[in-house]
């Protein structure tokens, strides 16, 4: 696997590429970087494929704009196609997991032409919402939704900021399958919901005693070296972009995504326990005609790239196979 730069839409974007043939390209989330997807990379380039994952715009080496408004999909989808002409590759499939499957459905939405299938971990294609997303997450006077934590510039960079490695080392951990499985309501830590006022959103995480197992110490340097040079302001930034979104994509509202598309989720995924995302599952083909049967990882939790390697590459593996051509 080689990294370079390369210059698109306008930044510079840190690559992690190896192999030859069709492209895929790959797509991380938060509080990930493209070392993410080193299982992937590997496997993917093996099986015959161009391998690309980048460090999203804000993440590791890539440039991290300024303006928090530079970070909305329509500029992250906006890389991603740039990553394609720097590349001269007309098409690709794009795959991502957390806010990189959102990045990939969007792709997919809005460039049809570029993609030639989707596969999405985590995060499921939903529609438009009638009202700013901010507006629909529960907060009470003592805590609030963590996506309403992360709006305020400064807050939620302070906190993760102040120690890395145990920051990274609680939400990894929370948010995987080895926390166990989640029920609604069972009150088991979860990084991604309710956040208290007073004591932030790491304080009731455990800090596990030993790293998962498919999380080695190096590979958690290499998380906590690129977040210490980074930092979480960038990442944090897309958070701050839902509602202007949410205004920017009334333009494609009624658009379905008519590539083909794949689902890919661990039945311990912290996003499976929130209210109605199982109903929201179970509807993404009136959104996405050309989605396949969705593919449940056991035992697996949100960061499934990771935690279930061998997995989520045959899987990608497969559908680039029967759709790159």
């Amino acid at each position: 696997m080689q990294h370079r730069f390369i210059e698109a839409n306008g930044i510079r974007i840190n690559i992690a590429e190896q192999g030859e043939g069709p492209l895929v390209l790959l797509c991380h989330g938060f509080p990930e970087t493209s070392h993410a997807w080193r299982h992937q990379v590997a496997a993917l380039a093996a099986a015959g494929f161009h391998v690309v994952a980048p460090d999203m715009r804000g993440y590791g080496e890539t440039d991290s704009p300024a303006d928090p408004e530079a970070f909305t999909l329509f500029h992250l989808v906006g890389d991603m196609v740039g990553i394609l002409d720097a590349l001269g590759a007309p098409t690709a499939i794009i795959a991502g997991n957390d806010w990189g499957a959102s990045v990939a459905w969007q792709a997919a939405l809005m460039r049809p032409d570029r993609f030639r299938g989707v596969v999405a971990i985590g995060v499921p294609m939903m529609g438009q919402p009638p009202v700013p997303p901010t507006r629909i997450f529960p907060q009470t006077v003592e805590a609030l939704f963590y996506t309403l934590y992360f709006q305020e510039p400064g807050v939620a960079e302070a906190e993760f900021g102040r120690d890395v490695p145990t920051t990274l080392r609680k939400l990894l951990y929370a948010a995987s399958g080895d926390a166990g499985p989640r029920v609604p309501g069972d009150g088991t830590p979860n990084p991604f919901g309710m956040v208290s006022r007073k004591d932030g959103l790491l304080a009731p995480l455990p800090l596990p005693n030993a790293l998962p197992n498919w999380l080695t110490e190096a590979d958690l340097q290499a998380f906590v070296a690129a977040f210490a040079r980074s930092g979480f302001r960038g990442g944090l930034n897309y958070y701050r972009n839902l509602d202007r979104n949410w205004a920017l994509q009334a333009a494609l509202k009624g658009r379905t995504v008519d590539i083909p598309a794949l689902y890919v989720v661990g039945d311990r995924d912290v996003g499976l326990s929130m209210p109605g995302m199982r109903e929201i599952v179970a509807a993404m083909p009136t959104l996405a005609p050309g989605l396949e049967p969705p593919l449940f990882l056991e035992a697996c939790g949100h960061w499934a790239p990771q935690e279930s390697p061998e997995r989520v590459s045959a899987a990608i593996i497969e559908f680039a196979r029967r759709h790159s051509t």
